[in-house]
């Protein structure tokens, strides 16, 4: 198990050009590859642990991979192959409950399983709706924990309301419903992160919205259009670098080549709120709003969060250290899907800060932190990417140790290359 030391820095500038590729459009380049019959071409495809499992995944099912420099190009096979052994989504519930959604209705029997920390992750949410129009889904704890398998077979046309707002439910959903028997509909509570929709129907498929938010999902009848895109920027990875900003003193940074879709920058919203000095540069709006986005050194205030928490999950324990250094108290409520990411980061996060001397009240569906002095630590991962990196970035302001880091290489395998240019790091074996 490795760590990392964090040396205190409160003093730089630079621009980060090499910020990793968005990990949710990567996920999705491999998988909806399979729904055309034709070679998808995707530039910058994340080269991660978790990304690369999609790409071994869809070769298990009859796909062919080639990667040349920063192009991966991808051969559909004519049908879904039966693979011969598990499919192993290692630490991705992104990738586990989208390819429930998209193999539920294909001709096979497929095994879904990954790393101890996914298995332990809750596939319900995912494999009871499936389960409700016909799927033949199983698994720990009648289908709750993985390993999944699953039955492939035609299913029926659906009208599924979500009692939660999650772009990974919807997307299954939404897979599922491309090979339905009849038209299918889906309603959300409110807007989870869109890149599914968007994608899907730039390839043509015929997914529409309507006044009362209902998603009307028309099953395919022909093989959709190929994909040819290149991946921007991960704004959720380039949140790390915006935070280690704010609370560092005479600092500047300007991220470069950011995917600034509004469901995935609401983080940076929060920060500039707090009083953060953010500044967007659009440079592109071919499918998605892309540039740069440039920020300083900041006073930061408390701040109350209880809204657009879907836009929030993955930035939330960043945001963390950004409240344990503003003025006043900073409360998050209607966050109780923190509790079944990659680590109950209510939780973590609250035990981490404590150890930084930050006080902290812990609720089912959120927290409550006071801003004070920050105080380097000793603190652990959890298994969980994002808090490893989170209180790394936080060991600018006083120093950390961070215990247990090889899950960063999951979804931000040059982290520690961006970070070593704004502070000396050290990591032991």
């Amino acid at each position: 198990m490795s760590c990392l030391k964090v040396c205190k820095n409160n003093n730089f500038e630079t621009e980060i050009k090499d910020i990793a590729s968005d990990k949710s459009i990567s996920h999705r380049c491999a998988i909806f590859s399979l729904l055309s019959d034709k070679p998808s071409v995707i530039y910058k495809f994340l080269q991660a642990e978790d990304t690369l499992n999609s790409l071994k995944i869809i070769q298990s099912l009859g796909a062919k991979v080639k990667v040349e420099n920063d192009k991966t190009i991808i051969y559909p096979p004519k049908s879904i192959k039966e693979p011969d052994d598990i499919l192993d989504c290692g630490n991705s519930g992104t990738a586990m409950r989208l390819f429930c959604g998209f193999l539920a209705s294909k001709d096979g029997f497929f095994v879904l399983h990954g790393d101890k920390y996914l298995a332990n992750r809750p596939m319900k949410r995912v494999s009871e709706p499936l389960k409700k129009i016909g799927a033949k889904i199983d698994g720990r704890d009648n289908g709750n924990f993985s390993p999944l398998s699953i039955r492939g077979t035609l299913l029926d046309g659906f009208r599924y309301e979500s009692k939660i707002a999650s772009a990974q439910v919807k997307s299954a959903m939404i897979l599922s419903a491309l090979n339905a028997k009849k038209i299918s509909y889906y309603k959300e509570p409110f807007l989870s992160r869109d890149h599914t929709e968007k994608m899907l129907k730039g390839m043509g498929a015929k997914i529409v919205k309507n006044d009362k938010n209902w998603l009307k999902i028309t099953p395919l009848t022909s093989p959709l259009k190929s994909l040819e895109i290149e991946v921007p920027s991960d704004p959720s990875s380039a949140f790390f670098f915006a935070v280690a900003t704010v609370v560092s003193k005479n600092s500047k940074v300007l991220l470069k080549n950011i995917l600034l879709n509004p469901t995935r920058i609401e983080a940076f919203e929060v920060l500039k709120k707090m009083g953060a000095d953010i500044k967007y540069h659009i440079k592109s709006k071919k499918y998605e709003s892309i540039g740069d986005i440039e920020i300083k050194s900041s006073i930061l205030k408390g701040i109350e969060i209880d809204k657009n928490i879907p836009w929030l999950i993955d930035e939330l324990p960043a945001l963390s250290i950004a409240m344990s250094v503003a003025k006043g108290k900073s409360i998050v409520k209607n966050a109780k899907e923190l509790r079944v990411k990659e680590s109950d980061r209510i939780s973590t996060v609250v035990q981490n800060l404590k150890k930084c001397g930050i006080k902290t009240k812990e609720f089912e569906d959120g927290y409550e932190i006071e801003g004070g002095s920050f105080k380097g630590a000793e603190v652990d991962s959890f298994g969980d990417h994002r808090v490893a990196m989170s209180f790394a970035v936080a060991g600018l302001i006083d120093g950390m140790k961070i215990n247990d880091i090889d899950c960063i290489n999951t979804s931000f395998p040059n982290f520690f290359d961006i970070l070593s240019k704004l502070t000396r790091i050290e990591i032991e074996n």
